[in-house]
């Protein structure tokens, strides 16, 4: 496995061309909206991480906030909340007291993609910041990808090729005996409409991550 760079997270960040001058016209466009790279949220020393895709343009581009104020947020707040992962099952605002425990989300590209997708140079870029945030985990780690392009940049951020392991719905792969990737299909409303990904599938990606954490965490 190779190394790969790490950076502080950076609100200011610019390096990809294209989604900075996205970015720039929607804060025209909606000047009450964050339209920044989003942070991520949650403790940092968080046993489960939770990787998306990016910001959604009404959701966490919006609030500032991973996954809050869209239709993603609505399952994956009421299942974590479900698993014990959160302290109330809905995130609307970054305001309303929505507490994360024991868990942490991160997207793979901090800036809001034209179109909701991100180049291959842009997730390569952003990775670094990817990095950054799996790096402040000492302890037995369980992460969830929310599809492939999450996946692929978990691999990467953790030093694999991305032909390590194949992307399948509740998955489970071992990366090493204190790292385990788990696959989800994405949240997105398009998604749960086409019941391509039910409540039931995302529950199930959970519990086995609650289970492995409840197993495997050394005391």
């Amino acid at each position: 496995m190779s190394a790969p760079n790490s950076r502080a997270f950076n609100a200011r960040c610019t390096q990809c061309s294209r989604l900075a001058t996205f970015l720039t016209g929607v804060r025209k466009a909606y000047p009450d909206y964050y339209a920044k790279p989003v942070p991520s949220f949650g403790p940092e020393n968080a046993q489960l991480i939770v990787v998306g895709l990016a910001p959604g343009m009404h959701g966490a581009n919006r609030t500032g906030r991973p996954f809050t104020g869209d239709h993603a947020g609505v399952l994956l707040y009421g299942t974590l909340h479900h698993f014990g992962f959160a302290n109330q099952a809905t995130g609307d605002a970054p305001d309303d007291g929505l507490q994360l425990q024991n868990c942490k989300i991160v997207n793979a590209v901090k800036c809001l993609p034209p179109q909701n997708k991100p180049t291959t140079d842009e997730i390569r870029t952003c990775n670094q910041y990817l990095v950054n945030d799996f790096a402040k985990v000492k302890k037995f780690t369980v992460f969830v990808a929310l599809g492939t392009i999450a996946h692929g940049a978990v691999l990467t951020a953790l030093g694999y090729r991305k032909s390590y392991a194949k992307f399948s719905h509740n998955a489970v792969h071992e990366l090493t005996d204190q790292q385990v990737l788990i696959d989800s299909y994405h949240c997105s409303r398009y998604n749960s409409q086409t019941k391509r990904l039910t409540a039931k599938m995302f529950r199930a990606v959970f519990a086995n991550a609650q289970d492995l954490i409840a197993t495997r965490s050394t005391k």
